[in-house]
Parts: C-alpha cells; sequence; structure tokens
C-alpha cells in the first residue's frame, strides 16, 4: 500500500514509518521544505499548498504534523502557533485529497482528548461533547478542518491520542529522566486522571485505523483505563526501582508552566469505546506493561 504521512519525524510518525516500511508499504513523507528524495513530498501549511502530483496513487493519508503541545510557555503567540499548525495544515490536506481525481480511501487525522477538556473523576468516550477552554475549541476547530476530505466521501477518521509512554519523546520523554534521579513525584493532587497509550500501541492503533473501514469520526486512541497521576507515580517508582518523594504543588506547576500548567493538572479520564469495540487488541494495556515497555 502506498501511504501519505505528515508529521513523519514527530515521536508518533517515526515510529508509525517506521512501523510501515518494515511490513513493504510505500511511504511518501510531506516535508515543509523542497522534497530532496524520492520518498518525499513538498508542503507548507501556512500556505495551504500540497504537491499533490505525489499523492497520486496514495490508498491512506496519515497528518500528525502540528506544532508541540507541551514545547513552550503558552504564550498568547504561541497558542496561535499551535492553532495554525492544526487548522491551517488540516485543511491543506483536507482540500488536497479533495481535489484528487481518485482520492484515498481513508484519511487519519491526528487529533487529541483535549477535546474532552476536564473530565474530572467522570469517564467519557467518543459521544461525550467537546469540554470548555482552549484545548477543547483547538481540537473542535481541529476536527472541523477536514471538512473538504468528509464532504469529498473519503472516509475520515480523528484519531484522538492521549499521554503517549515512550522514552524519546512527549511527556513521558521529560519524566523518565526526573524519575531516574530519583527526583519524581506526583504533580498537584496527584488526584487527576491521565489518559495514556504506549508508544506501540499508538501506532499499531492507527495503522488499525487505516485498515478497518468500519471505524470513521472520532476514536479515542488511551489505553483501556485510565490511571491517576498519583498512581503512574507509584509506577514509575516500581518499574524503575527508584524513590518518588518530591512532590510539585499545583501553585509552582502555574509559576513556571503558565496556561500549559492547566493541561498537567486537569483531569482526563477518556475511554477508548470504538477502538474496543472494533476489535483492537492493547500489547500494553496497563500503566506497568506501558512503561517498562518504554
Amino acid at each position: 500500500m502506498r501511504i501519505a504521512v505528515t508529521g513523519s519525524t514527530g515521536l508518533i510518525g517515526t515510529a508509525l514509518v517506521r512501523s510501515l516500511r518494515a511490513d513493504g508499504h510505500e511511504v511518501v513523507r510531506l516535508v515543509r521544505r523542497p522534497a530532496r528524495a524520492d520518498d518525499e513530498a513538498e508542503w507548507d501549511p501556512l500556505r495551504q499548498y500540497v504537491d499533490t502530483g505525489r499523492l497520486h496513487g496514495c490508498e491512506a493519508v496519515v497528518h500528525l504534523a502540528g506544532a508541540a503541545i507541551g514545547g513552550r510557555r503558552w504564550t498568547e503567540a504561541y497558542k496561535k502557533e499551535i492553532r495554525d499548525s492544526r487548522i491551517l495544515g488540516t485543511a491543506a490536506i483536507a482540500e488536497a485529497v479533495a481535489s484528487l481525481a481518485e482520492p484515498p480511501r481513508v484519511l487519519v487525522c491526528g487529533s487529541a482528548i483535549g477535546f474532552y477538556g476536564d473530565t474530572g473523576g467522570r469517564a467519557v468516550d467518543e459521544s461525550a461533547p467537546p469540554g470548555d477552554g482552549f484545548l477543547p475549541s483547538l481540537c473542535l476547530a481541529w476536527e472541523e478542518a477536514a471538512a473538504a476530505a468528509e464532504e469529498a466521501g473519503v472516509r475520515t477518521v480523528y484519531a484522538r491520542t492521549g499521554l503517549v509512554v515512550s522514552r524519546a519523546g512527549g511527556a513521558w520523554g521529560r519524566l523518565f529522566p526526573v524519575f531516574r534521579a530519583g527526583l519524581g513525584g506526583r504533580l498537584g493532587s496527584g488526584q487527576q486522571y491521565w489518559s495514556f497509550i504506549s508508544l506501540h500501541d499508538e501506532v499499531a492503533a492507527l495503522r488499525h485505523l487505516i485498515d478497518t473501514e468500519s471505524l470513521e469520526g472520532p476514536v479515542n486512541l488511551t489505553a483501556p483505563e485510565p490511571v491517576t497521576n498519583r498512581e503512574v507515580t507509584a509506577a514509575m517508582g516500581r518499574v524503575l526501582r527508584r524513590p518518588t518523594p518530591f512532590p510539585v504543588p499545583a501553585v509552582a506547576l502555574r509559576v513556571a508552566l503558565g496556561d500549559l500548567s492547566e493541561d498537567v493538572l486537569s483531569s482526563q479520564r477518556v475511554r477508548p469505546a470504538h477502538l474496543l469495540e472494533s476489535g483492537f487488541t492493547f500489547a500494553f494495556p496497563t500503566i506497568d506493561e506501558a512503561i517498562r515497555a518504554a
């Protein structure tokens, strides 16, 4: 199968491309510069440009590109960068897909469980409405930006990803060194739910979305049972065999991270109903297994 991927140098994109190629699939990587290799195609989200010639023959497009949510303090300028990178990028890809004489059979768009906002201790699945605040409004607009592909009859799936457990990047990429040094601890009260997924299962789930014709619309990519930050802290201590004595007060996080602290301190108890209903099997369903896998 010929598959186009944006965000191919990111944490998830790198692992997905590696997995697809290992199984003999042809991958076209969309890059934000002139193409330099046969497996590359140029695109520019801000200019709404995509080299559609390189998309011909693709049966699937996986769109994962976007500025890092946790990469920097959330200034107003950086919030705009986060929004523009996702909304403009998704619109460009969706319109490019819709313009093809023979469009791909599926467009898998990255999204996030930030869609649901702070759910407290309440468990939610794909049937829940969007929450309130910056991340829910971002995710809603992000998904709506793919309308052109849906209207063209392309099966469109929104992969609402949780916290990816990997030592190579993301939230856990920053946690592992701290906990290995014996300096880890709960964040804030520790009662907030973290909906996680191992990197292995994230990639397997994305491939499942490509292959499963019955899946469309929002699909949560999280492990079956979310855990609290306190439980994450205990699991990190068990797996890494390190003490976890240093809790970080909520007020300190707000001072250090600004608006980003709300993402760290909010509680999201999200379950992957559609993924489980479609027969997907997790290789690392528990937090201890996911941490060991990383």
